[in-house]
Parts: C-alpha cells; structure tokens; sequence
C-alpha cells in the first residue's frame, strides 16, 4: 500500500519541513473525522438498551447494532487503504465521509431495527474507507519531528474517543433520545465534506489494480463467522433447532468465503492480502492477539453498558459517567505499557497485560444482581480496562517488531483489521454465551456467564503471547505511533 524510496530521495511532492498553519487545521478536521469513527464503536453500546425498548429488539438482534459496523468496518478496512492508494486520499476520503453522514442520517430516522442495522453496516463501509486515508493523509502531510507530533495528537484520538464517547451518548441518549448519537454525525459531516476538499492537498492515485473481491469476501467471512457463532448458545426448543440451522449455515458461508478468498489472493495481480506475510509467526500472533483484546474490550462495553442499565437501574448518562475510571486507567497502563516495553520484553508485558485483564473479569463473575457499583462492577471494569491498555500495545508491537520494512504497512493494516473484526466476534461470542438470543432483558447470572468467557478468552489470550511472542525486547522504534482505527 506503499512505495518505497531509496534514504534521501523523497517524492516531488513532499510536504516542506516545517508544516504550515494551514497543516495544522487540516489535521485537526482530519482527526475530527477520525473522532467520529470512535465514538460511533463506544456510543452504540451504552444506548443499546434504550434502542431495545424503542424499536422492540431483543438482545440477539441489538448484538448486530455493533458487529455490523464492526465487520464492515474491519472487513473492508484493507481494501480501503488500497482505494487510497490507487484512487488518491482526498477523493476517498471525501467520498467515504459522504456514505457516513447519509448513513449516520439513516441510522437516526430508522422506524425499526432492521434499516437501524442496515444503517449501521453502511457506516461500516464509510469508516472502512475514511480512516485509512485519513492517516496516510497525515503521514503525508508532515515530515521528521512535525510527523512525529501528528501521528501522538492523531493517536490520542482514540483514547478521548473511548472517554468521551461514554459520556457524550450518554448525555445525548438520556436527553434528546438515542437517535442523536447517530444524527450529530450529520452536520459535522457536512462541514467538512467542503472543508477537506477545500483544504486537504490533492494526492494523484498511483494507479493499477483493485482487488474489490478480495475486500467482499473478507467481510463476507466474518460476517458468517459472526452469524455462526451467535447460535451456538441457542436452547433445545425450536428457536434452538433453528438456532442450530443458522450456525451450520454461518459456518459454511464462513468456509466457503475463506476458500474463495485464498484463491483470489493467490491468483490476483495486486492482492489485498499477500499470503506469504501470513505464514510469519509475529504478524499472526500479533493478529491473534489484537483479536483477542478487541473481543475482551467490546464484550466488556456490551454487558457492562447492559448491566448497568437493566439491573442496576441507571440512565444512559449515569452509565456512561460509570466507564469514566475505565478510560482513564486505559489511557494509564497504554502509557506505562510503552515505558516497560522498553525494559521488559514484549513477552512479558503482553501475558500480564492479559492476566489483569482475566483477573478483572473474574471479579466482574461475582455481580448478584445488586445496585453496588464499586464492588465488583467498578472494580471489574477497572481491571479490565488496565490490562486492555498495554494489550492492544503489545498486540501491534509484536506484530512490527520484527517484520520487514516493506511489510510492515501491511502487517499494521492486518492487526488494524484485527481490531475491528475482534470486537464483532466478541459481542457475538458473548451473547451466545449467555444464551440471550430472544431475551429483551437478561438475569445475574447471564451477566455473570458473560464475563467469566472474557476472563477465560483472555488467560487464553496470556497463554498465547508466552508460547507464540519471540522472546526479548523491541528496539522503539517499532512500536506503533498511530491509532489502532
């Protein structure tokens, strides 16, 4: 997804040394757009249950409010990037902006559930397609230290989008209703749909071929597999016989989309994913990590936001007011995490990352049902939330550390993907477990079922950084200085 250049030959457009004033406002619309991208992962959960009550969705139908922006998101992630490259930044990256607002737009107005989650996917499309060009953007705008400072105020955005993502859909679910969450994205959108245009330089696609099929069956695969896991904790009666069916059918839609897919690498002139940087062992065990960590995060955020509202009887604002400690003890062990990956090896720093995140949700098994907020709920989630911190950090630094130069975009844009998908995976695995497909509201002990599969994927998640990470430290240098969006 890029070219590379001899030391000390930059391209005839290279940005000047010292960036602009006009830079630094471009780069701010660009991590505004970025903005919106997170916030729309962490709004959605806390406003689950009042879409539950308002559109009349049970609990297996409002899992799809979020693998369906996760999948399209993630599924189509690395076919957005190559667009970028081949089609230009701007253009992109406008064009996704417009599928974003009219989809935000759709999402807001839609009189049931099932225009809600087809809004939803379409959102997933248009992050899909503005996020990777809105990075490359700004590794292209700025040069040396200047770049440096961009990519940290670009990677910041994802920690005050979990934060203040939380309590800003709050706020809007419990004032003018959840519909909000979604139509704000409208005229922000429309803002800078002109002011990008206007402002962001134009970039010349380099042209060539674009594996559109490749993109469509990754996110087919994952669909599927999201599909099929979300029937496996079905009862015995007929809605568990058809349960069953739906699995079986995910199953093989998620085989056949596999199959399909290595062929179309294997035989495509530029391929979305070249095959042979999956057989080396740092990129799939960084992939299977960042999976791993997005499923514990999204899991956490699906029953926590759940719990917190049906059981414990709070309104949206005081249950995203209830995160707050999460995000910051987040934004707390990512910083931390990145001064003892220079001490310790990555080894080390990812298998007790995962082992406080499995010890928080243990704690959180312990919910009765009861209205105690600070034990085990915050508590749990506090864990939680530290060990995921230096999780995805590891998870993205075993994957660069010891990759080629020239793969290491692509590796990035593999565990990027990653990230997404995770997530999906995780709701959908989570509602299966607590058996919730048809229930609007659910018990303390689903709760509880719940949070002990986080725990369990996570000790799991420990295991495999021990065995499957090289041992030894990583220069800095290969730590990620971007987001993970």
């Amino acid at each position: 997804m890029s070219t590379h250049r001899p030391a000390g030959h930059p391209p005839p457009d290279a940005p000047p040394a010292v960036p602009t004033t006009r830079d630094w406002v471009v780069l701010a619309l660009l991590c505004i757009a970025q903005f919106m991208l997170v916030l729309d992962v962490t709004a959605a959960n806390i406003a689950l249950p009042s879409i539950g009550r308002d559109l009349g969705l049970d609990t297996g139908a409002l899992t799809w409010v979020i693998t369906a922006y996760a999948v399209a998101f993630g599924g189509l992630m690395l076919l957005g990037g190559r667009l970028a490259d081949v089609l230009g930044r701007r253009r992109l990256l406008v064009s996704g902006l417009a599928v974003f607002t009219i989809s935000s737009a759709l999402c807001g107005l839609a009189p049931d559930g099932g225009l809600l989650i087809a809004g939803r996917a379409v959102q997933g499309v248009g992050a899909a397609l503005i996020s990777p060009a809105a990075l490359a953007s700004v590794s292209a705008l700025f040069t040396g230290a200047a770049r440096t400072r961009a990519l940290g105020v670009w990677a910041g955005i994802g920690a005050s989008g979990f934060a203040v993502g939380l309590m800003a859909s709050g706020l809007l679910a419990s004032g003018p209703g959840w519909r909000w969450i979604f139509l704000v994205n409208v005229p922000i959108g429309l803002a800078l749909i002109p002011l990008l245009w206007r402002m962001l330089p134009a970039s010349r696609g380099i042209g060539g071929r674009i594996d559109v099929v490749g993109g469509v069956l990754a996110t087919v695969f994952a669909a599927a597999l999201v599909v099929a896991l979300g029937g496996l904790g079905a009862g015995d009666d007929a809605e568990g016989l058809a349960a069953g069916w739906s699995t079986a059918l995910g199953l093989g839609v998620a085989f056949l989309a596999l199959v399909l897919f290595v062929m179309q690498e294997r035989r495509h002139p530029a391929p979305l994913m070249p095959l042979g940087v999956l057989r080396q062992r740092p990129v799939v065990t960084g992939l299977a990590l960042m999976l791993l960590a997005s499923a514990a995060m999204l899991s956490m955020f699906f029953l926590a936001s759940m719990y917190l509202q049906q059981v414990v009887g709070l309104d949206p604002f005081q249950a995203g007011l209830a995160f707050l400690p999460s995000a910051i003890a987040t934004v707390i062990s990512a910083h931390l995490a990145s001064r003892a990956l220079a001490r310790f090896s990555v080894r080390l720093v990812a298998a007790v990352a995962f082992a406080i995140t499995a010890a928080g949700g243990l704690v959180l098994t312990q919910l009765d049902g009861s209205s105690t907020l600070w034990y085990p709920l915050i508590a749990g989630l506090v864990l939680v939330s530290f060990g995921l911190g230096p999780a995805f950090l590891t998870a993205t630094a075993s994957s660069l550390a010891r990759v080629d130069v020239h793969e290491a975009g692509l590796a990035s844009g593999i565990v990027n993907t990653g990230h997404e998908i995770g997530g999906a995976f995780g709701v959908a695995a989570v509602a299966s477990v607590i058996g919730a497909a048809s229930a609007p509201l659910l018990d303390a002990g689903a709760f509880g079922r719940g949070f002990g599969a986080l725990a369990i994927a996570a000790l799991a998640a420990a295991v495999v950084s021990l065995i499957f990470i090289a041992p030894g430290r990583i220069d800095s240098s290969a730590l990620p200085e971007g987001p993970l969006h």
